[in-house]
């Protein structure tokens, strides 16, 4: 049980100690930080606003209670979008002008986390300067409270799903025509959270039938809520036993986007960007990507086959996000499935993802399985070593990038060594205390040998 203070936001598990976990004493002063932080960047500013939005989770209510509160005892005016989602509240902040956002949600995690993430005014995840800075306030509690008359106001709006999937269905490159005609039959696994809610009705809007499992938005997951493999058999049956076109599987705030093919096999969720990206290089002629270090070499592989340059970033959404802007890139994301398209907004958003994936399925006319195999075939491995305090992270990656200096070694995020064939990435997580470690070869159990190996070595430089 633990608190974590990332650039990804502060999260941690529900009960125990203050400081050690995220009790509501935390949420309140890290959403004390974060409030006086946007009365200082708007210090001119009398009325500020501030978004906020949750996931199914069981604590979801008591926590985005206390920050909403918290925001109103400042003097802030909050907008509550009540059960949500990650990048509905992305898309909500810049539509109300607000100066930012707060998502209640810890994302993939177990039902015993919640979190904060915390947006600027365009909707977009906070900086690692500007993460430092809440951090600090956080740490002194400098903050200062309105006076009684000065207290911020408290709105409900329920419009943001409506809202939020019309500006998906308005996308140019979202062909709604030829989804309808295509009758896709599709599966959702919501895993009990808001994507129970969100991606059914964008379905609905498509003329898309939809068969529901673990679409009840009560935060009991009914599995480990991140979409991986192993988690996945049910769907995986039912999208066989259903004879659906394909699977959906989003994380409990429905920003990582996972496909079952209709014989039930993964599609990856590394290949979620690499299909989703070559329907909009296809369309547009052309343009850059970016993903992440721990992401597959296939998206370079069709982003160079529609003449376009692709670009590595650290992991994290926010460095994905500026490598974006940097290198004029038209889509990209990072390989766990999250989908981010500019056209749209700068934050990954399965319901772009879904709705780029049938345009392309439909425009295709081939089976989702004929869809994947059309792809380069790369294999990865994604493993992990639990932290404990004594364990020097620091030590054990610089072991690895000086053993290994003779090979293609990248240090911006960790370690990430490149051989002929396939690759592998050490880094310390900024959400979870472990270190990940992902690997990608030619063939699965190339990638999981290379994953033992350096399980192995790290093991060895521990001990």
């Amino acid at each position: 049980m633990t608190l974590i203070k990332s650039i990804s936001g502060i999260r941690g598990t529900i009960g125990g100690k203050t400081a050690d976990n995220l009790t509501p004493i935390d949420a309140v002063k890290f959403a004390s930080a974060y409030g006086a932080f946007i009365k200082a960047r708007n210090n001119n500013k009398k009325d500020i606003k501030v978004v906020i939005g949750r996931d199914a989770r069981i604590s979801g209510k008591m926590i985005s209670s206390l920050v909403a509160n918290t925001l109103v005892g400042l003097g802030i005016d909050v907008i509550d979008l009540g059960l949500s989602t990650t990048p509905t509240v992305e898309v909500a902040v810049p539509l109300e002008n607000a100066d930012g956002g707060i998502i209640l949600t810890a994302s993939h995690n177990p039902k015993q986390w919640n979190a904060l993430k915390l947006l600027n005014e365009k909707g977009e995840f906070l900086n690692g300067a500007e993460g430092e800075k809440i951090l600090e306030l956080a740490e002194s509690e400098d903050f200062s409270f309105a006076d009684v008359d000065d207290l911020g106001s408290y709105t409900k709006d329920n419009s943001y799903l409506e809202k939020h999937i019309k500006e998906v269905l308005n996308l140019e490159l979202v062909d709604v025509e030829a989804i309808k005609k295509a009758n896709f039959k599709v599966v959702v696994d919501g895993v009990n959270s808001t994507g129970g809610i969100f991606i059914p009705a964008l379905l609905k809007e498509l003329n898309v039938e939809c068969v529901e499992l673990y679409c009840t938005p009560n935060g009991q997951f009914p599995h480990n809520p991140e979409p991986l493999k192993e988690h996945l058999t049910d769907i995986s049956e039912l999208v066989v036993k259903e004879k659906a076109d394909f699977g959906i599987v989003v994380d409990p705030d429905v920003d990582r986007l996972a496909l079952i093919s209709e014989d039930g096999s993964m599609f990856g969720e590394e290949y979620t960007l690499v299909a989703c990206a070559d329907y909009v290089l296809g369309r547009l002629g052309g343009g850059n990507t970016v993903s992440n270090l721990s992401s597959s070499r296939a998206l370079r592989d069709v982003t160079q086959k529609h003449g376009g340059t692709y670009t590595a970033s650290a992991v994290g959404e926010v460095n994905v996000v500026i490598k974006m802007k940097e290198t004029n890139t038209v889509i990209g994301g990072e390989g766990n499935g999250g989908i981010i398209y500019p056209a749209s907004h700068y934050g990954r958003d399965s319901l772009v993802g879904v709705a780029l994936f049938l345009s392309h399925l439909a425009n295709k006319k081939i089976s989702c399985k004929e869809l994947r195999d059309s792809y380069p075939s790369y294999f990865m491995s994604k493993n992990k070593i639990q932290l404990t305090p004594e364990i020097d992270v620091d030590k054990i990656l610089e072991t690895m990038a000086s053993t290994y200096k003779n090979e293609d070694v990248n240090t911006i995020d960790g370690v990430k060594i490149d051989f002929a064939e396939e690759w592998i990435h050490l880094r310390k997580s900024n959400t979870e205390p472990i270190i990940r470690i992902y690997t990608e070869a030619k063939s699965q159990q190339a990638a999981d040998d290379l994953a033992v190996r350096f399980i192995n070595e790290i093991k060895a430089i521990i001990a």
